[in-house]
């Protein structure tokens, strides 16, 4: 499911994301990992949060920007402190 009202702008919104998938507060189960990646039908890119299955379990697009400057942040993980 992928969370069409709020696009991801900025670095520090995509931190703030993150952030709340490690600290559990969107209540997600089985959570593995994080990604950005492109949609297939249309190539917009967004972050996704997936299960140990790889499955996905939320999806929220990003700008053009966040997608090709986040990648080091989805990676590496972010830096403040939960």
């Amino acid at each position: 499911m992928i969370d069409d009202q709020n696009v991801i702008e900025t670095l520090s919104e995509l931190e703030a994301f993150l952030l709340a998938v490690e600290s559990g507060s969107l209540g997600l189960n089985d959570v593995a990992g994080v990604a950005l990646a492109t949609s297939n039908a249309d190539g917009r890119p967004f972050v996704a949060v997936l299960d140990s299955q790889h499955q996905l379990l939320l999806g929220r697009w990003v700008s053009q920007d966040v997608y090709e400057n986040g990648k080091e942040l989805v990676r590496n993980g972010p830096s403040r402190v939960h």
